[in-house]
């Protein structure tokens, strides 16, 4: 035997099982308001002074995994582009799958939870009605930019549980702090929270064009074995007439449908020769 080789794959294996076992810990880098009420400041964003909020568009039920949309980073989207093709092509059916295929908008912003200041800076993500919430209260004149770290004010968030929301989530208030308080007391502190902060635009797998476009498809004809959510057992895939078939010509399968659509692309999101 070679004990070498087998000395080097052992080591392999080894940290391998180590590599599971060191997950990262996510609850470092998004926080989740739980039942009750908490306090936490938002802080200012290190990646955009100007603006503590970060919105991003994120795919639901695609796959069992989130994807997040190439539009965040300027790059072409096929889900994207195959929705725009359904409403180009209208029909009550295409409509309501292009719906259902739009991304869904989240919005981050940098917050320090009081009491769990060892944590250090995490992400809070929340939908539309929270936003306008913290809007509203920065355009309020007697409370103002409350993420200022000297004159800034704490808010309180306040959860209730699926037993009060009537569905199967929770919802959250925001209620501002009447006293103007500092960040922390603690200059060095104030000055890392400052620096070290998620991006989160780079805490989610960026999907290639190519898997994305994937993705859709087998969402569009799922096979038996495909890793797809159950929950979409309901949706409709588009009548073979809104793929624009000629009865003229031979009868195509799912797939080869769906490819006509990007037909004469160069794999890839640089492609400029997308038929949309």
């Amino acid at each position: 035997m070679d004990l070498n080789l087998l000395k080097q794959k052992l080591n392999t294996l080894q940290n391998k099982s180590t590599g599971n076992s060191t997950k990262k810990d996510y609850s470092l880098i998004f926080w989740r308001p739980t039942v009750g009420k908490q306090q936490i400041r938002i802080v200012p964003n290190v990646y955009d002074p100007t603006n503590p909020f970060t919105e991003l568009k994120f795919y639901y039920g695609i796959t069992n995994k989130t994807m997040i949309s190439p539009l965040n980073f300027g790059e072409k989207d096929p889900i994207s582009l195959f929705a725009s093709k359904l409403r180009e092509e209208y029909s009550k059916e295409n409509y309501e799958l292009a719906k259902k295929l739009s991304p869904k908008t989240r919005i981050f912003v940098p917050v320090v939870v009081r009491g769990e200041e060892d944590k250090g800076v995490r992400l809070w993500q929340f939908g539309r009605l929270v936003y306008e919430e913290l809007l509203s209260l920065a355009m309020d004149e007697e409370i103002g930019d409350y993420t200022d770290v000297v004159t800034g004010r704490d808010l309180t968030i306040e959860t209730v549980g699926p037993e009060s929301t009537g569905t199967p989530y929770n919802k959250s208030s925001v209620r501002v702090r009447l006293k103007e308080t500092p960040l922390s007391e603690d200059a060095a502190l104030v000055e890392k929270w400052s620096k070290e902060q998620p991006d989160p635009k780079k805490e989610f797998k960026r999907w290639s064009f190519d898997e994305m476009k994937s993705a859709l498809e087998s969402w569009l004809a799922p096979t038996e074995g495909d890793d797809v959510d159950d929950s979409l057992d309901n949706f409709n895939t588009p009548s073979k007439s809104n793929y624009g078939e000629d009865a003229t010509k031979p009868k195509q399968s799912k797939g080869e449908e769906f490819d006509d659509l990007f037909e004469g692309e160069v794999k890839g999101p640089d492609d400029k020769n997308l038929p949309f």
